[in-house]
């Protein structure tokens, strides 16, 4: 019932307040505001953190990929006595701000882009045990023409052979190749410069592309493949009847290649006539393919031995 109703009846506040089962004082602001009482006014508690509100923002400004650690450990040496969670929660609302603001789709030009992934894809044997098999995929950036193999082992070695597979199956390579922050390519930053796992680097200069690393935080960065990853796990995967990896990458195959002729959602064109036209621009398939045979690099000791995964061998002289 309405309160300024049994007001204007003639009841007394004490006769609202039993009636609605409320406070007298509470009837009694209701009243004086005409039923409209002011909102609560909250005084904004201060924080520990608010001095060094600036000292964070800067470090992020400089490189997102700080991490709330090392930005805790930094305020502490600078007289910070707060917690490390309200640091963390800090830095996350700042870096979740950042990449709403920096979103934005990124077009590339013909021969120009490709982005690599890889995914698990599993297998139920026969007695009940699982077999996971690794899909690698690359996506060109302009036509978005996809190369996808499934693979055993995600080592290097299988890595380096799937990008050579992928540039024969486009017939050249991209200036640029976009990775994640996977082992097999990135090892981390080293003076503020980014460093690449050392045969990627050379396998690079070898077929003549930049490999790049995605941001951290920043998953759609590599949308081009990852939404393809989907696509192949849905269109293709889901209910396929494997019988082997090989019968497998072979359907799979064709079967990229019967989507080639599909109008894209993005680009609004058949991939197969965009990819006609960025062909040319791609660089130059090298005859000699690069040697991508597992290396260890071990010392060779005055004794002529050398330790390798913990035994002891005889180095030839």
């Amino acid at each position: 019932m309405d309160l300024m109703l049994l007001q204007r009846k003639g009841l007394s506040q004490r006769q609202i307040a039993k009636k609605l089962g409320v406070s007298r004082n509470t009837v009694k602001k209701y009243i004086e505001s005409h039923g409209y009482p002011e909102e609560r006014k909250y005084q904004q508690r201060k924080s520990l953190l608010d001095p060094f509100n600036g000292s964070i923002a800067f470090w992020l400004n400089e490189d997102l990929e700080y991490t709330a650690t090392w930005i805790y450990d930094r305020l502490c040496n600078m007289g910070f006595t707060g917690s490390y969670e309200i640091v963390k929660r800090k830095v996350h609302k700042i870096k979740a701000k950042k990449q709403r603001i920096a979103y934005m789709r990124f077009e590339t030009e013909p021969g120009f882009h490709a982005q690599v992934d890889f995914g698990a894809f599993q297998v139920e044997n026969a007695d009940g045990s699982i077999w996971t098999l690794y899909l690698f995929s690359m996506i060109l950036g302009y036509s978005r023409k996809i190369y996808g193999e499934l693979i055993d082992r995600c080592d290097l070695p299988s890595f380096l052979d799937c990008h050579i597979y992928a540039f024969e199956y486009f017939g050249g390579v991209p200036d640029e190749i976009l990775y994640d922050r996977m082992k097999n390519v990135y090892i981390g930053k080293v003076a503020g410069k980014k460093k690449f796992n050392s045969t990627l680097l050379g396998f690079a200069l070898h077929y003549g592309f930049k490999p790049e690393v995605a941001p951290a935080y920043a998953a759609w960065v590599k949308g081009k493949v990852e939404r393809p990853y989907n696509f192949i796990r849905e269109g293709f995967w889901r209910g396929y009847g494997f019988i082997c990896r090989a019968t497998a990458n072979r359907d799979l195959i064709r079967w990229l290649q019967k989507k080639d002729e599909r109008v894209h959602g993005t680009t609004h064109e058949v991939v197969s006539l965009r990819f006609t036209r960025e062909r040319p621009h791609l660089n130059v398939l090298l005859p000699t393919a690069f040697d991508t045979s597992y290396r260890v690099y071990r010392n060779v000791y005055k004794d002529c031995t050398v330790r390798f995964e913990c035994n002891l061998t005889i180095a030839s002289t």
